[in-house]
């Protein structure tokens, strides 16, 4: 069995295709089936349904696939490991991060990272912060930044408090409230809301803040960025609640102070354990010192 075949199981059950899959590894279509046909008779079983329509993953394929990605990470990373101990940093660097994060210059510390580690392959994942927090722990994403209540903390992986910042409620330019330069909980508890889906940590701090006033409203749009939030407020469908720091940046509405808005807190995250080199040097780039004191400050109980 050879780390090709396994890159070639994976361009196949990603694209769908042989042909597709073929471009992708660079190789002409015949060699590529030929080397996968070889690892089915190794393994005497067939990893792929082929009609003349679509490409398909068997049940032995299902279980083979993943542990071909870990095979592959996992060979990827002893080549970076073997680089950073001659002084080079090469690999990937997955980096999550919510929609609404604003606490760190992104694209400006990429930038940074890559100007002094060019050969490291960079993946930003954008998601929702307790998905976040799932992939780095098992190891999916090298960083991430995220944004939880104050009353959530990230466990099972290191972290480091960036900053605090309050909500505020966003409203088209027409709506009654938009003269207004301070609201409250109970004042905007009539109106019409659109916020992130139930149950998630961005949905979870404005819906603490209602509950502990004792207050009940409408949340009658679900949706799953900030940037489409902004979209149907500006059509003065409903009305929502966002980072101040964040809300400046959308255009077509009008952001108002909100007494006793909640409050929420930006962290970025990394394994407790494992850290890949290049984790390491955009650790370093953020300017983040990590040690034994900040890995352990998030780990379970």
């Amino acid at each position: 069995m050879e780390l090709q075949q396994m890159r070639y199981v994976i361009a196949v059950a990603e694209t769908s295709s042989f042909t597709r899959a073929a471009k992708r590894c660079l190789v002409v279509q015949s060699a590529l089936s030929h080397q996968i046909a070889r690892l089915e008779q190794e393994l005497g079983a067939r990893l792929f349904e082929r009609t003349s329509r679509r490409v398909r993953l068997t049940p032995a394929g299902e279980a083979f696939l993943p542990a071909a990605r870990q095979c592959l990470e996992a060979a990827e990373r002893a080549a970076a490991e073997v680089a950073a101990a001659v002084g080079e940093v090469r690999g990937r660097l997955a980096v999550g991060l919510i929609p609404s994060v604003t606490a760190v210059d992104l694209p400006g510390a990429l930038r940074d990272f890559r100007r002094l580690y060019p050969h490291v392959r960079i993946g930003l994942r954008v998601g929702a912060s307790e998905d976040l927090v799932e992939q780095v722990e098992q190891g999916a994403i090298d960083v991430a930044f995220l944004g939880l209540p104050t009353t959530t903390r990230p466990r099972g992986v290191a972290a480091r408090e960036l900053v605090r910042d309050r909500l505020v409620a966003v409203v088209a330019p027409n709506h009654p409230l938009a003269a207004e330069s301070t609201v409250t909980l109970r004042r905007i508890s009539s109106e019409v809301f659109v916020d992130l889906p139930a149950g998630t940590a961005g949905r979870a701090q404005s819906d603490q803040a209602f509950a502990a006033a004792g207050l009940d409203r409408d949340v009658a749009f679900e949706v799953t960025t900030a940037d489409y939030i902004a979209r149907l407020v500006e059509q003065d469908l409903c009305v929502a609640m966002l980072p101040s720091a964040y809300a400046p940046q959308l255009a077509g509405v009008v952001t108002i102070e909100v007494a006793d808005a909640p409050a929420r807190v930006e962290y970025v995250i990394w394994s407790s354990f494992g850290r890949t080199p290049a984790a390491n040097a955009f650790l370093d780039v953020l300017d983040i010192a990590v040690s034994d004191r900040h890995d352990s400050c998030a780990r379970r109980s």
